[in-house]
């Protein structure tokens, strides 16, 4: 699923790039409409959050490819089943499997002891193992891993690389540490 889904993502971005304008490659629905939260967040004063952006885009290209899912799905279920086959598997692939919060103590060279906090989100484990690194910044917080690590599996998808996403953060300034 993931490996489809990844290619009809990567064929209609290249349809919607070659034909000059990206929103004449999308269908214009009321339900698409109604995913497109994300675009509120330009009303707002703050900077939108990450991890919902990301979470809306996952909406928007569910939305556009979920009807060559249901066409494409070959069992003798009615339509009306393989709709609700294909939008139970794309509820199941939307979350973060796991996330992971940790702290640790670490002690300075001048004696203080320290406490770092980390994280780690491993996105989809349908397709193990996990590839993703670590991001090293004070700025680190639990949406932004989650986000990197579903991140990492669409992209894995799209080239067809056998691995699901993952991501750590620390936060901290490594130029700040011997």
């Amino acid at each position: 699923m993931y490996r489809y889904f990844g290619e009809l993502l990567s064929r209609s971005a290249g349809s919607a790039l070659a034909s000059g304008c990206v929103d004449s490659a999308l269908p214009v629905s009321s339900s698409l409409m109604r995913v497109r939260r994300y675009t509120d967040a330009a009303d707002k004063p703050d900077d939108p959050n990450f991890f919902k952006m990301v979470e809306g885009f996952y909406d928007r290209g569910a939305a556009i490819v979920e009807d060559k899912l249901v066409e494409d799905l070959r069992t003798r279920e009615s339509s009306e089943q393989k709709r609700q086959r294909v939008r139970g598997i794309l509820r199941i692939i939307k979350p973060c499997n796991h996330v992971l919060s940790v702290s640790f103590p670490i002690k300075r060279d001048n004696g203080e002891w320290e406490v770092v906090e980390g994280y780690r989100a491993q996105h989809s484990q349908h397709r193990t193992p996990c590839k993703g690194g670590i991001r090293y910044s004070t700025d680190v917080s639990v949406d932004e891993v989650k986000a990197l690590a579903s991140l990492m599996t669409y992209k894995c998808a799209v080239v067809n690389v056998p691995f699901g996403g993952a991501k750590a953060g620390v936060k901290i300034n490594p130029r700040n540490y011997s």
